[in-house]
Parts: structure tokens; C-alpha cells; sequence
């Protein structure tokens, strides 16, 4: 017994001091879990999970056929694939074609972490299906505003995305395989700056890399919107062209665009929200975004970025709070404010258009490729075909024209080639017999 207590002592002894360091390094370094700062999770009873917002929008579409419509869209690139659902609100369907009509063009939740977007997208769709109201809106004046609006609604464009925050990675902007949304576009797309963080900014292998992006593209060229407004949060601002470049466009346009941005900071944001362009506003520029794509390639008369909330006070990584409202007075808050802005939107917008509001619908230069997605998606949607064909019936189409190119290329040179060779070759004959 006396040589086993002689044995123990010293282990214990050294047993102590080794918990001594140990502590002593965690409270030094940091090294544990309790010096972390406490994320906040998803607040379940204020938001909707992925699949029953996108339930609850199916569900609101068919009790409102008359109105409302439901498209789904797939693609599929290098083993990925994505699918968008896009609803369209329209009266008085009956009178025939679209295009005549003032059409708008919202996207929500191309972010994933950004929950309270969508959240605001349900609520527009909600108040136009008159299943919620707006108050002191005349909705008779309102009723004769929307009898000449279409309108698109993409409730959650990064739905892979979503389902990553929703599994715990409450950080994640990008979609499901690391690719920033919002910087997988043409225009000046790939520059990098020098505070470039490829975590959060990555823009994929090359412009309209990602499936959602290319469905966004084919879904604005198709439409041809007067409006776009691509929704966000992280901030409270609004937020015109340009965002790769730290200047506003020239002339009217870029005017009527700040008037409207004036007007709806008054009336909805108290005058708090940021206004200007989005690389001259935020204190960084951003390459490769929707809304210089929308302005300059697809040339919609108006196109914004809306933030529509920010916890400036929250800790870096508690992204839930920086992103999301966590209480039940600022969730609501922020859902009527920005609804509301929505519907000031709608009734402005064709006024401060003017002569705009009837322009032709193809009065834009695409390319062939951009034409024919757009085509196809359009055609989809109007007579009901299975959107699972839509890539493969585009690749078809890409395939047949460029071969007729080819094929009519190489003839008109053979023919010429023919011609020229039959003219400046032809052997002389003589008139005498020998």
C-alpha cells in the first residue's frame, strides 16, 4: 500500500499540473467553445423553412388560378442542377398577349442566407391575391393600376443555397456548389479588386456558369421587363446602376431612376435607406452583377438592388442577425414597409416612364443564344410544355441554326468560288475545225 501511494503521487501531481496548462492555454488563446460568440439560429416561428414558403406559394397560386401562375424551371451544367419557380400575376388574361402590358421582374432570395427576402416576396403575392391588404390603399384605384401590369415574381432564386443555411451553414451566400450568384454574369464579370474574398465572392468558372443564373437570363430576356429589382439584405438601401463602376448612367433614365428612389425612401424607408448607384454607395464595386447586366444588356429602363435589412450592430459571423430580423416587431415592420414600396412601385413606375411604357418588346440586340433561351423559356411557360425539355430542345436549336450558318457559308463560297473559276478559266475554242 505505502509503494502504490508513493507511485500516485507524483502522477496525480503531474495529472494537476498538465489541467493548470491546459487552462491556462485556453483562457490565453481562446481555444474553446465558450469564448465563442453565440450565433443566432433561424427563428422558426417567424420564417418559413425553404419547402413550405415554396409550398404555401404553390398552394396561393392554385386557389388564385385566375390571376396567378406557376412555372418551374430546370437546367443542369457539369453535373449540377437548379430549378427556379417564377410566378406570374396577371388580370385579365382573357384580352391576349402580355407584351403590351407594363411588366416588372422581382427576384428574392439570390442569397441564401438572406431568409427575410423571400419572406417579403410571400407577402407582394399574399396582398395581390387580396388574401392580405395594405392599409389606406384604395384598392379600387389600386385594382385599375394592376389591370395593366404583368408581373414576375421569383420568390427564392438560390434555392440550394437556402437549403445549406438550413442545414447549419447560416454564413452561406452562394449556391450549391460555391458560386456567388451575383457575380455569374457578363458584364465586367470576373475582375476581382483588391479586397476580393473568393469565399464570398467567387464568380464561377466563366459568365453564366451556374443554372440559376441562366435561368434568370432566359427568364429576363423572354419577358423584356420595363422594371427589375433584385432584392437583398444585409443594409437598408436602394440602389440603382452601376455596381462594377462608381457612377450613376447619364441623361433621363438614370433621373427618373433616382426620382423613384427619392420617393420611395420618403414614403417607406423614413428617409433611412441608402440611395445612389451600387458601386459608388456601399464602399466597394461589384463585377459580374444582375443589375448592370439588366441595364446594359438587356436595357430595362429601370433597374434596381433593394436592401431591405441590416443589423449593423450584430457580430460578423452571427449572420442570421446581420441578415434577418429576429423579433417579432421588426419582422413585421419590415414586411409591411417593403411591401407597401413594392405596390408606390407599380403605381409610379408607368408614369415616370412615359413614352417608354409602350416601346417595342424586341427593341434589344442579344445574342443568338440569349434570343433562343428566352424564346424557349417564353413558349414553355405560355403552352404548358414540360420545362424538363427546355435544355435539351435549346441545345437543339443552338446546334441546327449554327449549322445552317455553316452549311450556307460554305456554299455561298463554293458558288462564288464556281463563278469566278468558270469566268477567268475557260478554255478558248476554236471556231475552225481541225
Amino acid at each position: 500500500m505505502a509503494n502504490r501511494g508513493s507511485l500516485s503521487s507524483p502522477l496525480c501531481i503531474s495529472l494537476c499540473l498538465f489541467a493548470w496548462f491546459q487552462g491556462l492555454f485556453i483562457v490565453v488563446h481562446g481555444d474553446t467553445n465558450l469564448s465563442q460568440p453565440f450565433l443566432t439560429p433561424i427563428n422558426r416561428d417567424l420564417y418559413h423553412s425553404s419547402g413550405d414558403l415554396m409550398e404555401e406559394v404553390k398552394a396561393l397560386v392554385i386557389r388564385h388560378r385566375d390571376i396567378l401562375t406557376l412555372d418551374t424551371i430546370k437546367a443542369r451544367n457539369k453535373g449540377y442542377s437548379a430549378e427556379i419557380d417564377v410566378v406570374t400575376y396577371c388580370r385579365r388574361r382573357q384580352e391576349g398577349d402580355d407584351k403590351p402590358k407594363f411588366r416588372i421582374l422581382l427576384s428574392f432570395g439570390q442569397h441564401g442566407r438572406e431568409l427575410i427576402t423571400s419572406e417579403v416576396a410571400l407577402q407582394i403575392l399574399l396582398i395581390l391575391s387580396k388574401e392580405k391588404f395594405l392599409p389606406n390603399l384604395d384598392q379600387a384605384s389600386l385594382d385599375q393600376i394592376l389591370d395593366n401590369l404583368v408581373i414576375k415574381v421569383v420568390p427564392m432564386e438560390n434555392l440550394n443555397g437556402r437549403r445549406l443555411v438550413e442545414s447549419g451553414d447560416l454564413c452561406e451566400r452562394r449556391n450549391g456548389r460555391g458560386v456567388d450568384l451575383n457575380r455569374n454574369w457578363s458584364v465586367d464579370w470576373g475582375k476581382k479588386e483588391k479586397d476580393y474574398d473568393p469565399y464570398e465572392e467567387n464568380p464561377g468558372t466563366a459568365p453564366f456558369s451556374e443554372p440559376e443564373a441562366q435561368i434568370m437570363r432566359k427568364i429576363a430576356v423572354s419577358f423584356d421587363p420595363h422594371i427589375w429589382v433584385n432584392i437583398h439584405s444585409g443594409m437598408e438601401a436602394l440602389f440603382m446602376p452601376y455596381d462594377h463602376k462608381n457612377t450613376t448612367p447619364d441623361g433621363v433614365p438614370s433621373q427618373k431612376m433616382k426620382s423613384l428612389l427619392e420617393e420611395l425612401n420618403q414614403l417607406h424607408c423614413q428617409k433611412r435607406c441608402m440611395i445612389g448607384s451600387g458601386g459608388g454607395s456601399v464602399g466597394y464595386l461589384a463585377h459580374g452583377t444582375a443589375t448592370d447586366f439588366m441595364y446594359d444588356i438587356v436595357k430595362v429602363p429601370m433597374a434596381f438592388t433593394f436592401e431591405v435589412y441590416g443589423d449593423g450592430a450584430a457580430q460578423s459571423r452571427d449572420c442570421f442577425k446581420m441578415f434577418n430580423p429576429t423579433d417579432f416587431g421588426t419582422f413585421n415592420r419590415v414586411l409591411h414597409e417593403w411591401s407597401a414600396a413594392f405596390f408606390t412601385i407599380f403605381e409610379m413606375g408607368p408614369n415616370l416612364l412615359g413614352e417608354n411604357y409602350t416601346k417595342p418588346a424586341l427593341d434589344k440586340w442579344v445574342s443568338i443564344d440569349e434570343y433562343l433561351d428566352g424564346y424557349l423559356v417564353e413558349r414553355s411557360s405560355r403552352y404548358g410544355k414540360k420545362t424538363e425539355v427546355l435544355e435539351l430542345g435549346m441545345q437543339e436549336i443552338r446546334t441546327y441554326f449554327r449549322l445552317f450558318l455553316l452549311s450556307s457559308v460554305l456554299l455561298m463560297f463554293m458558288f462564288c468560288s464556281r463563278i469566278s473559276k468558270g469566268k477567268f478559266s475557260r478554255p478558248i475554242v476554236s471556231a475552225i475545225p481541225l
